[in-house]
């Protein structure tokens, strides 16, 4: 007996994903941004500080790379918490 093999209807294929970037500027410090970094996107005290240290650096960092939805929301949550903490922290978020 031989039985046809039927494809699957739709593959399920990968959401895009977005850079979180964060920016540097003159008055956020950089104790902030470390906390921020841990504290949002769960990233372990050094690979948080070698990111708010790029930053620093160059301008702007990477803090994660998720589907649009989680991008937008760490953006967002990260934007509140500089602005409640009174900084002018930018975040945004870009295709990868």
């Amino acid at each position: 007996v031989v039985v046809p093999r039927t494809k699957a209807e739709k593959e399920t294929k990968r959401p895009s994903l977005f850079r979180v970037l964060l920016h540097n500027d003159d008055y956020t410090t950089q104790e902030f941004v470390d906390w921020v970094l841990m504290a949002v996107f769960h990233h372990d005290p050094e690979s948080a500080h070698r990111i708010m240290l790029h930053v620093h650096m160059h301008g702007v960092g990477v803090a994660g790379i998720y589907p649009f939805e989680i991008a937008e929301t760490k953006a967002e949550k990260t934007m509140s918490l500089a602005r409640e903490a009174e900084y002018p922290l930018l975040v945004t978020v870009e295709a990868e």
